[in-house]
């Protein structure tokens, strides 16, 4: 699997776990779930900070273009403090970081360039532009998790949202075969 791919599902994922969230009671996108926690508390908290990395990480220092670099979108991504946002400006400044990292992907970059981890910095670490999209997705899948348990913690089912619900399946050559592709006698055949 590659990162367009990948990337793809989590796009769907991510739009479904939003729908989700838009029926919930505002104030269980609020509730603080995570007491012990430096930043993170809620939902909102969580949502909008998985957007945050993937503008930093994807925009700012793979691109030098980030979303919060506009005004529309500016907040302060260090401590965020989500409950002073609608859960709708949320979802449009993850929308708009999603259309921008999907026509970015769409433009097959060189996934082997090099990115440096701190722009700032002559002696910076680097990693490649392939393993830095993983980081960022795999920190999306990770937080989702933390995401759907909170949801759980609230009394609700949240939506399934593993990869095998996007995945098209693949017919085997047995499957497409017919019985006789499975090593059964068709009962059709008279001969």
């Amino acid at each position: 699997m590659n990162v367009r791919e990948y990337y793809a599902y989590l796009s769907a994922a991510r739009t479904q776990l939003w729908n989700f969230l838009r029926a919930l009671p505002p104030a269980d996108l609020d509730r603080d779930l995570i007491e012990s926690g430096d930043r993170f508390h809620t939902i909102k908290d969580l949502v909008l900070h998985v957007t945050d990395v993937e503008d930093h990480w994807v925009h700012n220092i793979a691109r030098g273009d980030g979303v919060t670099r506009e005004g529309r979108f500016s907040h302060d991504w260090v401590t965020p403090n989500a409950a002073q946002y609608d859960l709708a400006w949320i979802i449009d400044y993850g929308r708009e970081v999603n259309e921008r990292t999907q026509a970015f992907l769409d433009s097959e970059p060189d996934m082997n360039r090099s990115v440096k981890l701190v722009q700032d910095d002559p002696a910076s670490d680097t990693v490649s532009l392939d393993q830095l999209l993983w980081h960022v997705m795999t920190h999306e899948v990770r937080h989702t998790a933390q995401i759907a348990l909170m949801i759980r913690q609230l009394g609700h089912t949240p939506p399934w949202l593993d990869y095998m619900r996007y995945a098209r399946p693949h017919v085997t050559a047995a499957q497409s075969g017919g019985v006789e592709g499975l090593g059964l006698d068709d009962p059709d055949d008279e001969g």
